[in-house]
C-alpha cells in the first residue's frame, strides 16, 4: 500500500460500486412504489428510462466541459451527486406534492452522479502508473458486477430482517458509501490523462477509423451485455420454477456475478494473453450462448445460455477501452465520454429491439433473443477488423 495510487484506485472501486446500487436499488422497489404511491406501472417503467437517458446527456456534456472544469472537481461532484440523490429517494417523494415527482427528481441526481462517474472512473485509472493496464481495466469494471451483486443481495436480506417497508433507512445507508468515498477523491492523486491542449477532440477523433470501429464495438458490447441481463429472470423463472420476483433476483444476480469473474480471471491471470485474442473469443462465446438461449427448447439451456452470457460479456466493455486507450493514446476526456455514450446507446437499443421482435411473433422472447445475436455477430467482425488493422504482439 506504499504507492499513493492505490487509493485512487479503491476511490474508483468505490465508485462503481456506487453506480451499481444506483442503477440497481430502486429496480427492487417498482413494486413497493406502485403499491404505497399508487403510480401506475406505465409510470414506474419511466424510472429506468430517465436514469439511462439522464446518464446518456451527461456522457455528451463530459465530452464538451469536463478538461475545462478539471476531473477531480467533477469526480468529487459525482459522489456528492450519488449520496444525495440516494438519500432524496427516502424524503422527496413524501416531500413533493407528487411522490413520482420526487422520486424522478432523485433519480436524476443520482443518474448525474453515475454519468460522471462512468466517463471519469475509467480515464483516471488509465492515467495511474500501473502496470499492465488492461488488467487493470478488467478488474476495476468488476467492481459494477459485484455492487450490482451485492445490492440485490444485501437489500433482500435486509428486507427479510426488517421488512420492506423500512426500505427508507436502506436508502440512507446506501446513501453513506459516496459519501464517505468523496474524502477519496478529494485527496487522492489524480493525474491528468494527456497534457493540456494535446487531447484530440471530438473532431480529431472522428476522422480516426479505428474510433469508428470502438465506438460499434461498444454498441454492440452495451447491448450484447443488456440484452440477455433484461431477459435473464424469465428464464430463471422458466428453468426452475422460481416465483416473479425471485426471478427477477437470481437471473440478474447470477449473470452479473458470472461476469464479475470473467473481469476478475482477466485482471489476474490476462498480463500474458493478448487481448483482442481473449475479446474474439469471448465474442464467439457470447453468439454461441445466445443461440442457446433462442434455440433450445429446453428451458434450462437457456437458463444456462442466459449465465454463461455473463461471463462471455465480461471483457468486451472495459477491454473495448482498453483498446481504444492503446491505439489512441491522445483521445482524452472526448475519447472515454463518446465510448460510455456508444454503450449506453446499445444498451437502450439491444434491449428495445428484441422487445420489438418478441412482441411482433406472438410475445415469443427467443425470437427476440435470436434477433438480439446480431450484437455479438457484429462485435466479432470488428474485433477481427481490428487484428487485421494492428496485430498485437503475438498475433498472427
Amino acid at each position: 500500500m506504499d504507492n499513493p495510487y492505490r487509493k485512487t484506485l479503491l476511490a474508483c472501486y468505490l465508485g462503481f460500486v456506487t453506480q451499481a446500487i444506483a442503477a440497481n436499488f430502486a429496480p427492487l422497489l417498482f413494486l413497493k412504489f406502485h403499491s404505497d404511491y399508487s403510480i401506475p406501472l406505465g409510470q414506474i417503467a419511466l424510472i429506468s428510462t430517465v436514469f439511462f437517458l439522464t446518464q446518456l446527456i451527461m456522457d455528451v456534456l463530459c465530452a464538451k466541459f469536463v478538461d475545462r472544469i478539471g476531473y477531480r472537481v467533477c469526480v468529487v461532484a459525482s459522489s456528492l451527486c450519488f449520496s444525495a440523490g440516494l438519500a432524496g429517494l427516502a424524503f422527496l417523494p413524501e416531500l413533493f406534492p407528487n411522490p413520482f415527482a420526487g422520486i424522478l427528481t432523485s433519480v436524476v441526481i443520482y443518474a448525474i452522479g453515475s454519468g460522471l462517474l462512468e466517463v471519469l472512473g475509467s480515464p483516471i485509472v488509465e492515467a495511474c502508473p500501473f502496470e499492465h493496464k488492461e488488467s487493470v481495466m478488467s478488474l476495476l469494471h468488476s467492481f459494477y458486477c459485484w455492487g450490482s451483486v451485492g445490492v440485490v443481495v444485501v437489500s433482500t436480506a435486509f428486507f427479510a430482517v426488517f421488512g420492506i417497508e423500512r426500505w427508507r433507512w436502506l436508502a440512507c445507508l446506501w446513501a453513506l458509501l459516496p459519501l464517505c468515498n468523496t474524502y477519496n477523491f478529494a485527496t487522492c492523486p489524480i493525474e491528468p490523462l494527456v497534457e493540456e491542449g494535446k487531447g484530440m477532440g471530438i473532431r480529431g477523433l472522428l476522422r480516426v477509423p479505428v474510433f469508428w470501429l470502438a465506438i460499434v464495438l461498444m454498441v454492440c458490447a452495451g447491448a450484447s451485455e443488456l440484452t440477455m441481463a433484461q431477459w435473464a429472470s424469465a428464464y430463471a423463472e422458466s428453468a426452475i420454477g422460481l416465483s416473479k420476483t425471485m426471478g427477477d433476483l437470481a437471473g440478474p444476480c447470477l449473470f452479473a456475478a458470472a461476469m464479475g469473474i470473467s473481469r476478475v480471471l482477466y485482471g489476474k491471470y490476462g498480463e500474458g494473453i493478448a487481448l483482442t485474442g481473449f475479446m474474439l473469443g469471448s465474442g464467439l462465446l457470447c453468439l454461441v450462448c445466445y443461440l442457446m438461449a433462442s434455440l433450445s427448447g429446453n428451458p434450462v439451456i437457456g437458463l444456462v445460455g442466459c449465465i454463461v452470457c455473463g461471463f462471455s460479456v465480461g471483457i468486451l466493455w472495459p477491454g473495448t477501452i482498453s483498446i481504444s486507450s492503446g491505439r489512441m493514446p491522445y483521445g482524452g476526456t472526448a475519447m472515454f465520454a463518446l465510448l460510455a455514450m456508444a454503450g449506453d446507446l446499445g444498451g437502450a437499443f439491444g434491449p428495445s429491439l428484441a422487445g420489438a421482435v418478441s412482441q411482433r411473433f406472438g410475445d415469443n422472447l427467443q425470437k427476440g433473443m435470436l434477433a438480439g445475436s446480431v450484437f455479438p455477430l457484429v462485435l466479432v467482425v470488428c474485433v477481427l477488423l481490428l487484428r487485421l488493422a494492428q496485430p498485437e504482439k503475438g498475433e498472427a
